[in-house]
């Protein structure tokens, strides 16, 4: 049945002072988290990150499957995400309310990603079946 389970969910009040968990710590990024960012350099259309506030990291792309893996903060300018069994760390160039550069390190080699925040609506583009 949905809309029923075995515990409840109660209002957050303004005077409600929220205890900080271990897992709140690692991703307590202001700005980062809970928000829609799409690539903004790069050929290929929709390609977009979510970091969720509770570890989860949506990836999505307008011709790509999505993908949901788990992220943390590793520093306050540092984060880290798991593909495929592999972590992918990143350093946190720039974060602004409109913009995020990451600079993710493959290997040995460095490649920064820009991305902005989303407009909405949004809908991809008709890609070409080839």
């Amino acid at each position: 049945m949905w809309g029923v389970g075995s515990t409840s969910c109660l209002p957050a009040f303004a005077e409600d002072t929220p205890t900080e968990t271990a897992t709140d710590a690692k991703t307590s990024k202001a700005g980062l988290v809970d928000r829609v960012w799409t690539k903004a350099d790069g050929d290929l259309p929709g390609v977009m990150k979510i970091f969720l506030s509770d570890g989860t990291l949506v990836q999505d792309s307008c011709w790509e499957t999505h993908r949901l893996s788990a992220w943390e903060l590793t520093s306050d300018s540092a984060l880290k995400w798991n593909e495929d069994g592999m972590d992918i760390n990143a350093d946190i160039v720039s974060l602004t309310d409109a913009e995020l550069v990451l600079s993710l390190k493959l290997g040995s080699d460095a490649v920064e990603e820009k991305y902005v925040t989303a407009t909405v609506p949004y809908v991809c583009p008709d890609m070409p079946k080839g």
